[in-house]
């Protein structure tokens, strides 16, 4: 299946009486990376669960190429790569295990696509290490990879640079850019500005559950920041 756009329709989502996301609307296009920007709290994780089918919207739609997740199922589910604050790795498996299980799951060929994968997490020296003795930088590689084993045509990012060094960082936003380039969209939801300069093509800013602003990035996105959400 072909995801060339995704749109958030006046969404909100409540927690009993929290509001966690309230009459949020979207449009998100092939090639958009776009940064889903704003403090802790302030809905980027709800939004993202929504957007990966895994939150169902209180009221309002999400829509893919114009129609609800219940009417595409299981082939959109195929679509969507999701890196979260869970990993959802295996830690007495070895990285090795842990892509080939996923590429298991996606119909993949294992001894095709992890090879590969392997590399692009720059793990191939240790591919056959259990991930329980890896550093949380290279966890974070492998799930990056797991997410994108099936080279999703939605990728959905939740704090993405999460324990990576700089020279990770740099291989991880050559990952998003070239994905971006391939037609993906690609969703990331971070606090970290600098990391978000220069690598997202749009900006959306959320504060309280609201959409503050959604536009195209520029230079200044720590000052057009401060603007919106006030520190």
């Amino acid at each position: 299946m072909i995801i060339n756009e995704v749109g958030l329709v006046d969404v909100s989502r409540h927690f009993g009486r929290r509001r966690a996301v309230s009459h949020v609307s979207l449009d998100l296009r092939s090639g958009d990376i776009l940064g889903l920007l704003g403090p802790n709290g302030a809905g980027k994780s709800t939004l993202i669960g929504m957007l990966a089918t895994l939150v169902a919207p209180t009221s309002g739609s999400v829509l893919y190429g114009g129609k609800a997740a219940r009417d595409l199922g299981a082939e959109l589910r195929a679509s969507i790569g999701l890196l979260a604050h869970e990993l959802y790795l295996y830690p007495e498996l070895t990285a090795r295990q842990n892509l080939e299980f996923f590429a298991s799951l996606y119909g993949l060929d294992a001894a095709r696509v992890v090879p590969d994968a392997l590399e692009s997490a720059g793990l191939g020296e240790r591919a056959d290490d259990e991930v329980g003795g890896f550093s949380r930088g290279m966890r974070q590689r492998l799930a990056l990879e797991r997410a994108l084993l099936h080279k999703p045509q939605l990728v959905l990012m939740d704090e993405p640079f999460t324990g990576l060094d700089d020279a990770a960082t740099a291989l991880v936003k050559a990952r998003l850019q070239a994905l971006s380039g391939s037609g993906a969209i690609v969703v990331l939801a971070t606090h970290d500005l600098d990391l978000a300069d220069g690598l997202v093509t749009r900006v959306a800013i959320v504060r309280g559950g609201k959409l503050v602003t959604d536009e195209n990035a520029a230079a200044g996105l720590r000052a057009r920041y401060r603007t919106m959400v006030g520190h």
